[in-house]
């Protein structure tokens, strides 16, 4: 037998195993990704005050313990990649928020403990912005800020 036919044969089988199991209902489809409900309250905010309360908090102070690396100049505003970490001790939350964007909150993260607070992501910005990361600690928010430009075709600035 071909051998790319035996992985066609036993793609297939895998996934009508799959569909039967789904059929049965031994589980939702998208449920081993959606691995808890999504704070729509906080992704509906319009700034980073409401964003801070909607996500159980009373303020942010400013901190220069958390780093946002990007390119200053995003000639592609429909993917500009952010790079943020934080050495703030006990990081629990890590999220982005694009002041101009028409809702703030553009992605969150939950950093499970011992582990790096480390995200790379990439986010749609609509026009040159301040743009927020947004660290919860210990249970206080932190954040820090940086201007990003976009350009229209990358030809603009």
């Amino acid at each position: 037998m071909n051998s790319s036919r035996r992985q066609v044969l036993k793609s297939t089988g895998s996934m009508a195993v799959l569909g039967l199991a789904a059929a049965a209902g031994l589980f939702r489809p998208g449920s081993a990704w959606a691995q808890g409900g999504w704070n729509q309250a906080a992704f509906s905010t319009k700034s980073l005050n409401d964003t801070v309360k909607a996500m159980g908090g009373a303020s942010a102070a400013e901190s220069r313990d958390i780093q946002i690396n990007s390119p200053d100049i995003a000639e592609n505003g429909a993917v500009v990649p952010f790079t943020i970490s934080s050495k703030i001790p006990k990081t629990e939350q890590v999220a982005l928020l694009v002041e101009k964007n028409p809702n703030v909150l553009a992605a969150s993260f939950s950093i499970p403990s011992g582990t790096e607070p480390w995200v790379n992501t990439r986010v749609k910005m609509g026009q040159t912005s301040n743009v927020i990361a947004l660290v919860k600690a210990d249970g206080k928010f932190y954040y820090t800020t940086k201007e990003v430009k976009v350009t229209l075709g990358g030809c603009g600035g």
